[in-house]
């Protein structure tokens, strides 16, 4: 599944995309793209979707100035790519989990090794055709350097796309050393293709030489530097997921068995609020909202409560549209619960009695006589849950010991 996600950096507004998997989110990974591409170059989204399947969870952006984020590209550099990255950690530490993972394709790379020691969670780091240094980058635009240089700026084209590089850009990437590869404490995964035209296979000799151990290399033989090839973002996916399975998180143990056709089990997930929810064949987290000590993670109980109501008013409007012909283009069911005390009841002077109220408003939209509208109405009562909820409903509890 892929949402649309914002978080700032520096007081830009940076566009992401994060992708989870259909079942439980072993751990999230964090994915930096390459020199002037964007979170949704080929290499990055196949990757993404492939990291899913092995459960786990994949923010990629736009780094500043490009694609969908805002700010001005001019102004960007390598460190600030960085502090983006590190943005980007904060959101997913914030909002869902610190990344476990981090995954870099060329530039990208060299910024995931040079961040990686400042997220403490960071159990992994995956290079894909990554320079040894940053500045290897200017060879991209080595015809204006002198340009750049001597007037400030200069406008160069890149993948045919014009790109204003100024002298700061130039300078900064040269501050920045490689020393911190052989301090990194964290498992590395060297992939690179010895047919590389943009960055040399001797740039990943580099790196994996001034890495410790663990560290791992797999060469990416005919690929080339974008992975522009379907079957090669494959490869590399599932081999990031299968090298990094021994570092991260163990997958979330599945059911025992599979769950009968209306059953549905809970199980905890963090120990605190956020709690696993599988039926027979959906799986969804339920959490409470930050205000409360929860992370956020799902609807809270109420929510699931009024969204059992509000969908099954929704799907009996729509089948007794259809039986009986009725010209019912939409439904749309809002609701809402509170607690009142009740004024008339008996009692309430000595112990004020309060009564639970779930307000549903429903919206029709077609060419309804108001006979029809009414009738709907009506009808939007006798939806089962509805008729459950004002049943003399009774919930038995047993303990089972594990």
């Amino acid at each position: 599944m892929r949402r649309r996600v914002e978080f700032d950096s520096s007081g830009v507004t940076l566009s992401g995309a994060l992708e989870t998997p259909e079942s439980s989110v072993r751990c999230y990974a964090l994915f930096a793209h390459c020199f002037t591409c964007g979170k949704d170059v080929a290499a990055a989204s196949r990757i993404a979707r492939a990291l899913t399947r092995e459960g786990i969870a994949v923010l990629r952006f736009d780094f500043t100035g490009l694609g969908n984020s805002d700010g001005d590209f001019a102004n960007t550099n390598f460190s600030s790519n960085l502090q983006d990255l590190l943005a980007a950690s904060d959101f997913l530490r914030r909002e869902f989990e610190a990344p476990s993972l981090l995954i870099g394709h060329s530039l990208g790379g060299s910024a995931v090794l040079a961040m990686a020691a400042l997220v403490p969670e960071v159990k992994a780091v995956a290079t894909i055709g990554a320079p040894y240094r940053a500045e290897h980058v200017i060879h991209n635009f080595a015809a204006s350097l002198d340009d750049i240089r001597e007037r400030g700026e200069a406008q160069v084209t890149l993948a045919g796309r014009s790109f204003t590089i100024r002298k700061q850009f130039i300078d900064d990437l040269e501050r920045y050393e490689a020393d911190g590869i052989g301090k990194l404490r964290k498992a590395l995964l060297v992939m690179h293709s010895p047919v590389d035209d943009t960055v040399n296979l001797s740039e990943a000799e580099k790196i994996y030489v001034a890495a410790r151990h663990p560290k791992s290399f797999v060469s990416l033989d005919d690929a080339d530097h974008l992975l522009s090839r379907k079957a090669d973002s494959e490869y590399v996916a599932t081999t990031i997921a299968s090298w990094a399975s021994r570092y991260l998180p163990a997958p979330t143990p599945s059911v025992a068995a599979p769950l009968a056709t209306g059953h549905v089990l809970v199980e905890e997930k963090n120990h605190r609020f956020t709690q696993h929810v599988h039926s027979d064949s959906h799986y969804w987290l339920a959490d409470e909202p930050r205000s409360v000590g929860g992370d956020n993670a799902g609807p809270d109980p109420y929510e699931h409560l009024l969204a059992a109501l509000g969908a099954c008013t929704a799907m009996t409007l729509r089948m007794y549209a259809d039986h009986k012909s009725l010209p019912l283009e939409n439904v749309k069911v809002e609701l809402k619960h509170s607690r009142d005390y009740h004024k008339d009841c008996e009692g309430c002077d000595e112990q004020p009695a309060r009564i639970e109220i779930i307000d549903r408003v429903v919206s029709l939209t077609g060419d309804l006589t108001e006979a029809q509208r009414d009738r709907l109405l009506q009808i939007a009562d006798r939806c089962p849950v509805h008729r459950t909820l004002h049943s003399e409903l009774q919930i038995q509890t047993t303990s089972l010991e594990n």
